[in-house]
C-alpha cells in the first residue's frame, strides 16, 4: 500500500487526521496483540482533545501549529496503514513480522509524541486545560514503549529459523505446533484451526516475493501435514495383523506429546509433564540454537533448569506392555512363516514387524530369536528365494542385519548358511537387497576366519570387486570396497581374492614378507589361471622379487613355476628380460650340474615363453662374458642337451631353438650354429617322426627355417637317413595337423631336388593333390589372411615349382591338364603374404618359359629330304604362316597353359608391379620379361600386343619410381627391349620423365644398368644429351 502525500494546508491536515482518528477508534482488538490496541488507545484520548477544542478549522494558525499539524496527518496516516496488517492480515503473517509492526507503532509513536509537544508550545496561555491535556498526551505516547510478548518473541524466532530451510525433527515440529497454537490462542489440538490459518498465511504471501517467508509457509504445511498423523505406537501398535482381538493398546500417557509415540525412555520436566528423552533434548537443543529461552512445549512454561528425572514407574509400566505384545507378535508371526504356500503381504508385514523391534527394542532380541523367528527368515530366503521377490529378499535381510547384533542369532545365521544365501543377493535386481546383503556380510567380517570364509565361496570377490567399481552407485561400492578391504587382512583370503583380480595383498606380502612367505606367494601365482591383464599387473609388480628369489635354493622351485606363468604372456618379455631373468634361467639349464629335473624343464619353458617372439632378449645377456642368448656357446649346448634332456625339457629346447631361429636378429647366427654344432641338423630331423605331437610340431617349424637356408645339408641328411618321403606322406596322411603340413609342404619346397627325385615324389597324382588342396585352402580363407593357410599355400606352390623344372612332354600334359598357369595366377586374387604371390609369379615366369622353349621347337621345320632338298637350297624357305599368338608367333591354343597371353595372365602380372612388396615386383617382371625374350621374327607384333595389353606403360611408371636396384635393372631391360621398335621409341620420345630417369641409370646404374640406359636413350634419339657420341650397341630399327 501506497501512503498518501503529506497534506499541504492546515484545514487539509486537520481533515487527514480526524479521517485517521476515525479508522483507528473504530477498530476492535479483543485478541492478545498488545501493540496495536495501545495505540488505538492514544488514538482515542488525541480524537477526544481536538473533538472538544476546535481550533484546527483556520489556515490562519500560526506556522509552528501548522508543520505540527501536518506533521501528525502524515504519522497517523502511516499508522493506519500498521494497524490495518493487525486486524485485515492473518494472525501468523503478523507474528512472522511482529518485530517490523511494533517497530513502526513506536515510530509513529514518537513522532505524533514530539509533534503533540510541538502544538502545545505554540498554544496561547489562556489555553491551560488544552495545553494540559496535550502535554500528558504528548508525554503518554513518548514514554511508550510497543514490544512484542515473550511468547510472540519465541514465536518470532522459531519461524525466522524456519525460514532459513533447516531440518527438523518430528518432536521439534510437535513443539513449534504448540508454541505457534499457543500464541495463536488455539488448541494445539485444533487441528482444522491450524490448518485455517496457514491457508490465510497462503493467501496473504501471494504476491511475495520473499525467500524465506515463502520457505516458512512451505515448512508450517509439512509440519502440519506430519501432524495430521493420528497419534499411535510407531512399532507395536500399527502393525496389529497377526491376533488384533488379543493386540493390547497403548495407553494416553505412554504416547510422547512431541513424537506421539510410545515412549521407550521417559522423562519429566519441572513442569511435571513427560517426554520421550530423545524428542525433548532435541527441543531444548532448538531452543537454544534459536537463541530463546527454552520452554515445556505443552505448557510453554520457561524452564529454570534443564534436568530430565526418569519416570521409572511409567518405563516399567511401558516395557510390560512392550513384552506382551511382543510376545503376542511373535506366535503371529511363527505362524505366517509356517504356512505351506508364501503370503507376501503377511510375509512382509512379519519382517517390518521383526526389524523395528530388533532396533527399537533390542533388550528383546532374545524374544524373536527365541521363537525360532531368526532361523524361519533365513530358511525362508534359501527355500523361496525366488517367488518372494526382490524387495522381500531385501527386507529379510535387513531384518536379519538387525538381529545378527545379538551374538546368539548371529551363530544361528552361520549354522544356517546365511553366508552363501547374502553372497546370492549381492546380484539382486534391487540396489536394497544388494545394500543389504553387504552390511550383512560386513557385520560378520570382524572375524578372520569368517573372511576367509566368504572369501572362498565362489563368486564372492567378483561380485564385491564389481560392486566396488560401480560409480552408479557409490554408497554401495563404498560398502563393497569396506568388504574387500576387511577381507585382504586375512592371511587365508590372499589367494582367493588374486583370483579376482585384488592383487594388493599379495604384492605386499610378495615384496615385503619374510622369505617364507614370498615363497607361498610365488607358489600362489604359480598356481592360478591367470587372464593377459593380470600377468602384466603382476610381472610390473613383481618380476624383480621373483628373479631374486631364484637364488634361493628353498624358493626357487615356487620362483620358476610363476615366472613361467607370467612369461606366457608377450608384453612380459621385456619387463621380464629388464629384470635380468635370463642369466638365472640360462645358469638353471645350462651349467647347474645340481639343478633338479623339474628346475630344468621350468627353465626351458621359460626361456621358450620369452624368446617366442622377436624382442628384447636378443640384446640381453646370458653370464657374465656378456654372451647372448645367440650366442654359439648357447645353441651348442642347447643343441647337445636335446640328448639327455627329458622329454618336457625337450619340447621346450626345440621350442628355444625355434624362436630364436625365427627372430629377425638371430636367425641368420642361430641357424648357422646349428649347422656347425656338428648333428645339430641330424638331431633336430630325428624328432620329425616323435611320438610326442609337441616335439614334432617344432621340429617341423625348425626344420622350415633351416631348410630355407641350409636346404642342401638338410637335403643330403634326409636322403642318408631315408626320410625324405617322409614329407609327402605327412601331406597325404589325413590325421596330421594342418600346421604339420604346411611346414612339410614349406621344407619339400625349399629342398634342392633332382629331376628323378622330383618325377619320384611329384607324380601325377601328387600334382593333383596339390592343386586340390590349393583350392581347397583358397575356398577356407574367404577373403582372409591366416597363417595356417598362408604358409601352406607357400609350401604348395613351392612344390609345383619343382614340377615346372621339368619340361618333358609327360610334365606339360600334367601342366595343361591341371591348368597349373591357371592355379599361379589366381594366387593374386587371395589375400596372402608377399611370398606367396612371389612364388605365383615366379610359377607363371617357368611356365611362359617353357611355352617359349616348345614354341620355337614347333616352329623349326624338318631338315628337307631327297629331291626336294636341292630346291630349298636353292630357293631358300617359304615364309612360315601367319601365327596365331603375337607373343609366341606360333599358333596357341585359348586357355593355353604356357602362354600368358592366351591364359590372360598378363594383366595381373601388371597389377603386381604395384605390390608393396619389392619381391613380388621382381618375380612380376621377370615374368613379364619372358614375353620379351625372343627378338627375331614377329617381335613387333609381340610388342604391339604388349602395349596393347599396358605392360609397356605399366614397366615405364615403375622404372621412373623405383630406386637403383634390381627392379630398377629389370624394368630396364623391358623397356630397352620395347624402344628398339620405332613405335614406342617415337611415342615415348617425348617422355621427359622416362629421359631423365635413363640419364640417372646411365649415370649411377651397374655396369648392365648403364648399357641398357644407352642403348635405350639411342633408341629414343637422346643419346647427345648423355655423351654426344652415337652408341656403337645401337640395335637395329624394326
Amino acid at each position: 500500500m501506497t501512503s498518501p502525500p503529506p497534506p499541504s494546508t492546515a484545514s487539509a491536515a486537520a481533515e487527514s487526521i480526524h479521517r485517521s482518528l476515525s479508522e483507528l477508534t473504530s477498530y476492535s482488538y479483543s485478541d492478545s496483540f498488545d501493540s496495536p490496541r495501545r495505540f488505538t488507545a492514544f488514538a482515542s484520548r488525541l480524537q477526544f482533545v481536538l473533538n472538544h477544542h476546535h481550533f484546527l478549522g483556520s489556515d490562519s494558525l500560526p506556522p509552528a501549529l501548522q508543520t505540527a499539524l501536518k506533521g501528525i496527518a502524515s504519522d497517523l496516516s502511516k499508522a493506519v496503514e500498521t494497524v490495518s496488517s493487525y486486524r485485515q492480515r492473518s494472525k501468523i503473517f503478523v507474528l512472522i513480522n511482529c518485530k517490523s509492526l511494533s517497530s513502526s507503532l513506536q515510530q509513529h509513536s514518537t513522532a505524533t509524541a514530539s509533534w503533540l509537544a510541538l502544538i502545545e508550545s505554540s498554544l496561547s496561555d489562556d489555553l491551560p486545560d488544552l495545553r494540559k491535556k496535550i502535554s500528558d498526551l504528548s508525554l503518554d505516547m513518548k514514554q511508550s514503549r510497543f514490544t512484542v510478548t515473550e511468547n510472540e518473541e519465541r514465536v518470532y524466532r522459531t519461524l525466522q529459523r524456519e525460514g532459513e530451510g533447516r531440518q527438523t525433527s518430528k518432536a521439534v515440529q510437535s513443539a513449534i505446533i504448540m508454541d505457534l497454537a499457543r500464541c495463536l490462542g488455539i488448541d494445539s489440538d485444533n487441528y482444522s484451526e491450524l490448518v485455517n490459518q496457514v491457508k490465510l498465511l497462503k493467501t496473504d504471501l501471494t504476491n511475495s516475493t520473499s525467500v524465506s517467508v515463502r520457505r516458512i509457509l512451505v515448512s508450517l504445511e509439512k509440519i502440519l501435514d506430519n501432524w495430521s498423523v493420528v497419534p499411535g505406537m510407531s512399532t507395536l501398535s500399527d502393525d496389529r495383523d497377526f491376533e488384533d482381538e488379543a493386540h493390547i493398546l497403548p495407553f494416553k500417557n505412554f504416547l510422547c506429546p512431541l513424537t506421539k509415540e510410545v515412549m521407550k525412555e521417559p522423562v519429566v520436566l519441572e513442569s511435571s509433564q513427560t517426554y520421550e528423552r530423545n524428542a525433548i533434548e532435541y527441543w531444548f537443543e532448538r531452543c537454544l540454537d534459536d537463541g530463546r529461552e527454552p520452554t515445556c512445549p505443552v505448557t510453554g512454561q520457561l524452564l529454570k533448569s534443564l534436568e530430565l528425572k526418569p519416570n521409572i514407574s511409567l518405563a516399567g509400566a511401558i516395557e510390560e506392555w512392550v513384552n506382551r505384545n511382543i510376545e503376542i507378535q511373535m506366535k503371529g508371526a511363527v505362524e505366517q512363516l509356517s504356512k505351506e504356500s508364501v503370503e507376501v503381504e503377511g510375509v512382509e508385514r512379519v519382517l517390518d514387524v521383526v526389524y523395528k523391534i530388533s532396533e527399537e527394542h533390542p533388550s528383546n532380541r532374545f524374544r524373536v530369536r527365541n521363537a525360532g523367528v531368526v532361523v524361519m527368515i533365513v530358511k525362508l530366503l534359501k527355500n523361496c528365494s525366488n517367488s518372494i521377490g526382490t524387495v522381500l529378499r531385501g527386507k529379510a535381510l535387513m531384518a536379519l542385519l538387525s538381529m545378527a547384533k545379538d551374538e546368539e542369532s548371529k551363530k544361528i545365521m552361520l549354522d544356517e548358511g546365511i553366508t552363501r544365501l547374502a553372497i546370492r543377493s549381492l546380484i539382486g535386481s534391487s540396489e536394497k537387497e544388494r545394500e543389504y546383503a553387504v552390511k550383512l556380510l560386513l557385520e560378520f567380517s570382524s572375524d578372520e576366519s569368517y573372511c576367509t570364509r566368504i572369501t572362498s565361496e565362489k563368486g564372492a570377490v567378483v561380485l564385491l570387486s564389481s560392486m566396488s567399481g560401480n560409480l552408479e552407485h557409490p554408497a554401495l561400492a563404498n560398502l563393497a570396497e569396506e568388504m574387500l578391504r576387511r577381507m585382504e587382512g586375512a592371511e587365508d583370503s590372499v589367494q582367493h581374492l588374486a583370483a579376482a583380480g585384488r592383487f594388493e595383498p599379495l604384492f605386499s606380502r610378495l615384496r615385503e614378507g619374510p622369505d617364507d612367505v614370498k615363497i607361498e606367494m610365488a607358489s600362489i601365482i604359480g598356481r592360478m589361471t591367470l587372464t593377459s591383464t593380470s600377468k602384466e599387473q603382476i610381472a610390473r609388480q613383481c618380476a624383480q622379487t621373483l628373479v631374486e628369489l631364484l637364488s634361493k635354493p628353498e624358493g626357487r622351485t615356487s620362483s620358476l613355476q610363476a615366472l613361467n606363468n607370467l612369461s606366457g604372456l608377450d608384453d612380459n618379455v621385456t619387463i621380464l628380460v629388464d629384470c635380468a631373468v635370463l642369466p638365472a634361467l640360462v645358469a638353471i639349464l645350462l651349467q647347474d650340474e645340481g639343478a633338479s629335473l623339474e628346475w630344468k624343464e621350468l627353465a626351458a619353458s621359460i626361456i621358450a615363453n620369452l624368446v617366442s617372439n622377436p624382442g628384447r632378449w636378443e640384446l640381453a645377456s646370458t653370464d657374465r662374458k656378456g654372451n647372448s642368448m645367440q650366442s654359439e656357446s648357447v645353441v651348442f649346448n642347447l643343441v647337445r642337451l636335446l640328448f639327455v634332456a627329458s622329454s618336457q625339457c625337450q619340447a621346450s629346447i626345440l621350442r628355444i631353438l625355434y624362436g630364436m631361429a625365427n627372430s629377425p636378429q638371430a636367425a641368420e647366427s642361430v641357424a648357422l650354429h646349428i649347422q656347425n654344432s656338428g648333428d645339430g641338423i641330424k638331431t633336430i630331423i630325428m624328432f620329425l617322426e616323435y611320438p610326442e605331437v609337441e616335439h614334432r610340431n617344432y621340429a617341423f617349424k625348425l626344420t622350415r627355417l633351416l631348410a630355407g637356408r641350409f636346404g642342401h645339408d638338410i637335403a643330403e641328411e634326409l636322403k642318408h637317413s631315408d626320410k625324405l618321403s617322409l614329407f609327402k606322406e605327412k601331406l597325404l596322411d589325413n590325421e596330421s595337423a594342418e600346421s604339420e603340413k604346411s611346414d612339410a609342404a614349406c621344407i619339400l619346397a625349399n629342398l634342392p631336388l633332382s629331376e628323378d627325385e622330383v618325377k619320384t615324389i611329384m607324380d601325377a597324382s601328387f600334382v593333383k593333390w596339390t592343386v586340390m588342396t590349393l583350392k581347397k585352402q583358397q575356398r577356407i580363407s574367404n577373403g582372409r589372411t591366416s597363417r595356417p593357410t598362408s604358409s601352406m599355400a607357400e609350401g604348395l606352390l613351392g612344390l609345383l615349382l619343382h614340377f615346372t623344372r621339368i619340361q618333358d612332354q609327360e610334365n606339360i600334359s600334367v601342366v595343361k591338364e591341371y591348368q597349373l598357369m591357371t592355379i599361379f595366377c589366381e594366387q593374386f586374387s587371395f589375400p596372402a603374404k608377399p611370398r606367396v604371390r612371389q612364388l605365383a609369379a615366379i610359377g607363371l615366369k617357368k611356365l611362359s618359359e617353357a611355352g617359349r622353349s616348345l614354341a620355337v621347337a614347333d616352329l623349326e621345320p624338318p631338315p628337307p629330304q631327297g629331291f626336294c632338298a636341292s630346291l630349298v637350297f636353292m630357293c631358300g624357305r617359304g615364309s612360315p604362316e601367319p601365327s596365331t599368338c603375337p607373343i609366341h608367333n606360333a599358333p596357341c591354343e585359348n586357355n593355353s597353359q604356357l602362354c600368358l597371353l592366351k591364359s590372360n595372365c598378363i594383366r595381373p602380372l601388371v597389377d603386381l608391379l604395384q605390390d608393396e612388396d619389392t619381391s613380388v615386383q621382381i618375380a612380376a617382371i621377370e615374368a613379364l620379361s619372358t614375353l620379351m625374350s625372343d627378338t627375331s621374327n614377329g617381335y613387333k607384333r609381340a610388342v604391339d600386343e604388349l602395349e596393347k595389353q599396358d605392360v609397356i606403360l605399366a614397366v615405364i611408371e615403375l622404372f621412373t619410381e623405383v630406386r637403383p636396384g634390381v627392379l630398377q635393372e629389370r624394368a630396364l631391360w623391358m623397356i630397352e627391349r620395347a624402344l628398339r621398335v620405332d613405335g614406342p621409341a617415337h611415342r615415348y620420345s617425348l617422355n621427359q620423365s622416362l629421359v631423365r630417369a635413363l640419364v640417372e641409370a646411365f649415370k649411377h646404374g651397374t655396369a648392365n644398368a648403364k648399357r641398357h640406359a644407352q642403348d635405350a636413350l639411342t633408341n629414343l634419339k637422346q643419346i647427345s644429351g648423355v655423351s654426344g657420341k652415337a652408341s656403337s650397341h645401337s640395335r637395329p630399327r624394326r
